[in-house]
């Protein structure tokens, strides 16, 4: 149950953003970083979010997420991988905007 008590502690002092599932709303760490592509000619976001697992134990490749309170407030995104991190605990979905 630790990775569950740091989120929270990270929720509170929000570093995390909502994200909405199936009709659960869910503390994440969301990410958006820009990535060149084509040969740099153009960049690309790499859109994540990290989430310990016992928070989405059912979340699966092709559900839809819905993420607030970020720059990309608003925003739907596709799941289209779903990673395991270090013992299980936490997990990390890319994600496709639609």
């Amino acid at each position: 149950m630790r990775v569950e008590r740091f989120y929270e502690a990270a929720a509170r002092a929000g570093l995390l953003v909502n994200a909405q599932i199936d009709g659960h709303t869910v503390a994440v760490e969301f990410r958006a970083p820009d990535e060149t592509v084509l040969d740099g000619l153009a960049l690309s976001a790499d859109y994540t979010m990290r989430f310990p697992a016992s928070a989405l134990p059912a979340l699966a490749i092709g559900d839809t997420v819905s993420i607030a309170g970020s720059t990309h407030a608003g925003s739907t995104y596709r799941v289209h991988d779903i990673r395991s991190i270090g013992d299980g605990s936490e997990r990390s979905a890319s994600l496709t905007r639609i």
